[in-house]
């Protein structure tokens, strides 16, 4: 059997490509000295693919910032304020991705969306009235052919003509139909291109197919690739999915005139019953989909052969795959030296995910599959017990009640009582909670955790940190403050690091947005709280001032979401585990005197099926309920705060409200502020603010922009109702910007509330 994967990490293993790319931003190095990063990244790459025995290596799975936004550039869907600018294709490339603000334009970046249930975000296509897709581009062709000149025969990677269409942005009276007979025309000069180069076989990414699908869906699918695939030539095409089954598509996909057909047998539940109920054509070969690629645990060949067995009673061609891109994983264990072997050898990362594929292609190879050293060895791995449980942990959850998960009194009496308590201005101006992360900040962490810095002398420097960014949040204006975060490494990864139950590593990154990286934990065994994780901070830095200080926690859903979970019991039991434990710190917050408290759940969406019928079943049953549990025991005084960004809320916005927060701050700014359509129309009764400018670009919003946007909210929001914040945490943004936008924002609601004197 041969193997292959559908698109490696890009980074580089310790962040190469963040580093200097965020250098070439900076005007520290030049374009030059960028490509030639990247250039040397692809090659190492490629060649970790090689010396594993990859057959179907991918190309053109490397990006700069994000392949969604490579494929719009790629297509000529340039929006005409970006092309107006007069730049560079690099710099007009980085200013769609980041926003652009100088003497010559100020434009605001493209929106940014989760990449369906993963904590990737891509960047949407916006096409307006005026667009005009064509072939311009070259990037595809151009790192194929610098594979094969290393003697590398490469499978160039597309995102797909459907997934292109369903995800893009339409603000025109343009509609994906209309624009079918430009993609087809595009694609299939892609195809030609391609054939005239010598590529064997390409890959055209069709997640967009495992989502529920309409009659028109694939009436639209079928007709792209029916008149795309006229012009494949001696080129064979692969048809990709990944990130579920294709139960509304498969007979028509099975149909279209593909060379092959990828499919997920890890999170495609109906996928192997598909396969066998319908049968797979023989002219085409079966990419399979059996090693995960989101998750970090080791295959249990045992199961996968089981999978393979099944599918080999057809007497299929087939290829052994990954499930979805090794994107979503860290690169290799190689770099985790201070884990011990007891938990490496369960893991498997991107470089390793390779080797199983080998360890696979050897054991499908022989007679004798169980008697394999590879097979052996992996299976006494998954024979031995390895967790040990908390059987207090376990208890406690068992242990829950409806009542557990309803908080008194209800909304309406809670937000009376506490309009008296807090006597807020209308428009209460905040931030989301963490400030500049300064290289000064991050050399505190660093030397404490190395051992340079005493205990004392960090706490001392956090506590001098959070004095200046109270003193600093007084001066702006602001009404209800924060203490800055200045502890925290990141929003999830500081909590698993006060909990019991996670695992943690040194180097283990994954990219969650263009040069955004995340080290994800790892949730090991039962979790709980054994002491306070923020109660000193918060309450050293409510000692500072007399306006209110925001407890900042992460919440529940959040904390799972972006860890990687255990694979022996279900989300929801996890979540509950973590929310008993964040529910002892809120607690712990409020007997402190803090009247405030915000449970972040930015990744709520993230992990929605994709399908509309496992929504509630699958997910928001527990989810909903599990963040409930954190907050049901404060009292009606104490204000319970949310956080959500990135994600498509309008079709759960009820689920929600049903969260019972008291206030709930929105990613809006990129999205052109549409969720307040939705909360108008659904009567949205939490307090809510929807980010007024967009953290994520470089670039400060002025008064009279935030003004604006402040006027379009108060048109569909109550103005007692409204809150006034950025989009986002201020961690990745500088000083400089960031006390510029401030000050901008607080002067903007000001003006406001005086005009209604």
């Amino acid at each position: 059997m041969q193997t292959a994967i559908i698109g490696y990490p890009r980074v580089g293993t310790l962040r190469e490509l963040k580093f200097a790319t965020e250098k070439y931003l900076e005007g520290v190095l030049s374009k030059a000295e960028l490509q030639d990063t990247a250039a040397l990244l692809r090659k190492t790459h490629w060649q970790n693919q090689i010396e594993n025995g990859i057959d179907y290596i991918p190309s053109n799975d490397f990006s700069f910032y994000d392949n969604m936004l490579d494929t719009a550039v790629l297509l000529n869907v340039v929006p005409q304020r970006y092309s107006d600018l007069r730049l560079d294709p690099l710099a007009e490339y980085f200013a769609m991705a980041r926003g652009y603000q100088s003497a010559s334009g100020d434009v605001k970046a493209l929106a940014m969306k989760k990449w369906f249930n993963t904590n990737y975000h891509y960047l949407v296509p916006e096409i307006d009235g005026r667009a005009e897709i064509s072939l311009v581009g070259t990037k595809p062709f151009d790192e194929f052919s610098e594979a094969k000149k290393l003697g590398i025969v490469t499978k160039p990677v597309l995102i797909g003509a459907f997934t292109f269409l369903k995800l893009a942005k339409f603000t025109g009276h343009k509609t994906p139909v209309d624009l079918a007979p430009d993609i087809i025309r595009a694609y299939a000069k892609i195809l030609k291109k391609f054939n005239d180069l010598g590529a064997e076989w390409i890959q055209f990414d069709e997640p967009a197919l495992v989502m529920d699908l309409s009659a028109d869906d694939i009436a639209l699918l079928n007709r792209i690739y029916r008149e795309i695939l006229l012009a494949k030539g001696g080129t064979r095409v692969l048809l990709q999915t990944y990130f579920g089954d294709i139960r509304d598509c498969y007979q028509e996909a099975a149909l279209l005139p593909f060379d092959g057909i990828g499919l997920d047998f890890i999170e495609g539940k109906n996928t192997l019953e598909l396969v066998k109920q319908f049968g797979f054509p023989s002219d085409k070969t079966l990419f399979a989909g059996v090693i995960n690629g989101k998750n970090i645990w080791r295959n249990n060949y045992g199961q996968t052969l089981r999978i393979l067995d099944e599918l080999g009673k057809s007497g299929l061609h087939m290829v052994l795959s990954t499930s979805c891109s090794l994107l979503h994983v860290p690169y290799t264990i190689k770099n985790e030296t201070s884990l011990a072997d007891e938990y490496k050898k369960y893991f498997s990362f991107a470089e390793e995910k390779l080797a199983e594929l080998a360890d696979l292609k050897k054991i499908t190879a022989s007679n004798n599959p169980a008697g394999t050293p590879e097979y052996i060895i992996n299976s006494r791995l998954f024979n031995a017990s390895r967790f040990c449980p908390d059987t207090s942990v376990q208890a406690a959850v068992a242990a829950l009640a409806p009542e557990d998960f309803i908080r008194h009194p209800q909304f309406y009496e809670r937000e009376k009582i506490q309009k008296a308590v807090f006597d807020l201005p209308l428009l209460p101006t905040t931030t989301i909670g963490s400030f500049p992360q300064t290289a000064e900040v991050k050399a505190n962490r660093s030397q404490f955790k190395n051992g340079k810095k005493t205990v004392k002398q960090y706490i001392e420097f956090n506590k001098k940190k959070i004095a200046e960014c109270v003193a600093l949040q007084e001066k702006i204006g602001l009404d209800v403050l924060v203490h800055g975060e200045f502890e925290r490494n990141d929003m999830v990864e500081y909590f698993g690091e006060c909990l019991e139950g996670f695992l943690f590593t040194e180097r283990a990154w994954v990219q969650s947005y263009g040069t955004r990286c995340v080290k994800p934990p790892i949730i090991w065994g039962d979790i709980s709280r054994s002491q306070p994780m923020t109660v000193d901070y918060i309450v050293y830095a409510q000692s500072l001032t007399k306006k209110y200080m925001k407890g900042m926690l992460t919440g529940p859903v959040t904390i799972l979401n972006w860890s990687f979970p255990r694979e022996d019991i279900s989300w929801q039991e996890c979540a509950f585990q973590i929310a008993l434990a964040i529910r002892e710190e809120v607690l712990d917050l409020e007997a402190n005197g803090i009247k405030i408290i915000q449970i972040d759940e930015a990744a709520l969406r993230e992990k929605l099926p994709l399908r509309k019928s496992d929504w509630h079943s699958e997910y928001l049953d527990w989810a909903i309920p599990a963040f409930r549990l954190v907050h049901s025991g404060v009292k009606a005084q104490t204000q319970i705060h949310t956080h959500m960004c990135y994600s498509e809320f309008s079709d759960i916005i009820k689920d929600i409200d049903a969260m019972d927060a008291d206030v709930i701050t929105f990613e809006a700014s990129r999205s052109d502020l549409a969720i307040i359509d939705v909360l108008h129309q659904c009567g949205f009764k939490t307090e809510v603010g929807p980010g007024v400018y967009d953290i994520h670009s470089p670039r400060i919003p002025g008064v009279a922009e935030i003004k604006a946007a402040l006027f379009k909210m108060l048109e569909k929001i109550p103005q007692e109702k409204l809150w006034v914040n950025p989009d986002c945490g201020l961690k990745t943004r500088g000083n400089a910007e960031t006390v510029a936008s401030l000050e901008n924002l607080v002067d903007a609601a000001q003006a406001i509330r005086r005009s209604w004197q």
